[in-house]
């Protein structure tokens, strides 16, 4: 499933101006979907995220460079973004993978030691992956899911939602997974519920638009469209849908003007 540019800073809390730095940089080389928008995979969003926090650290744009090209060669299609834990350790960069650790150069697996060889007391110490994910543990568990096993998507974003009621992304991709499994009733109350926990999301309300006008709910959806675009006036999509639906309402005035917003924002003459 690719990500947009809007999904890539929701997800890793990047600025746009960070994500185009890192792309300039040569750190991922994204593929270009309709009207040349970014597409990423979810290996270029572990890349972003490692190269940032690198980069963060002060490692060598050098060093960081050769390490992520290690790090993409050893990465899965899909892996949940709380399963790695990547960090500078002295002159290394090292991921941590569950109770593994390797170093991303080499792709030498690594060996943690306790104790005191001098007194012949020496043990590899096990880490297990604490019990108590944070909401973001457990959305990334999520999103890793969602290609291959719904449900189970589904539960981790409950447990997102449950560890951060107020944390909106869960309830989005929740109440989209919903509502693509044809589960219309479950995806509008996962909209309402994180309405009434996290107030106006753009994105929230534009789904949320989707949904009614799917239900057959015109007036409603004409409703989340308005304020979709109240929250984010360069919200494309939500003008375009308003456009269709004020035309279908017989309002070209309106029509003709929410269509005009969506050709200025996104530079296109028709869709």
């Amino acid at each position: 499933m690719p990500y947009g540019v809007r999904d890539v800073a929701r997800l890793l809390r990047l600025s746009r101006g960070t994500i185009r730095s890192l792309i300039a940089a040569g750190f991922v080389a994204p593929a270009r979907g309709a009207r040349g928008a970014l597409q990423f995979s979810f290996q270029d969003l572990i890349v972003l995220r490692t190269a940032q926090t690198l980069a963060d650290a002060k490692v060598p744009a050098r060093r960081i460079m050769r390490s992520m090209r290690e790090l993409r060669r050893h990465l899965p299609p899909a892996m949940p973004l709380s399963g790695l834990r990547i960090s500078a350790e002295d002159d290394r960069v090292v991921v941590r993978e569950g109770t593994s650790r390797w170093q991303a150069e080499s792709g030498q697996y690594l060996l943690e030691f306790d104790g005191d060889p001098a007194n012949g007391s020496l043990s590899v110490i096990d880490r297990k992956k604490d019990a108590t994910n944070s909401a973001e543990e457990w959305f990334a568990e999520a999103a890793a899911l969602e290609s291959d096993h719904i449900e189970a998507a589904l539960e981790a974003y409950q447990h997102a939602i449950n560890a951060d009621p107020t944390f909106v992304d869960p309830y989005i991709n929740a109440g989209r997974l919903l509502h693509a499994a044809g589960k219309l009733d479950g995806a509008l109350r996962v909209y309402r519920a994180a309405l009434a926990s996290c107030g106006a999301e753009a994105i929230l309300l534009y789904n949320l638009g989707v949904l009614l006008e799917d239900l057959g709910r015109d007036a409603d959806a004409m409703v989340a469209y308005r304020a979709a675009v109240r929250v984010d006036p360069a919200f494309a999509d939500s003008h375009y849908n308003l456009s269709l639906l004020y035309e279908k309402s017989a309002k070209p005035k309106d029509a003709i003007r929410h269509m005009a917003r969506y050709r200025m924002l996104t530079g296109s003459r028709s869709k």
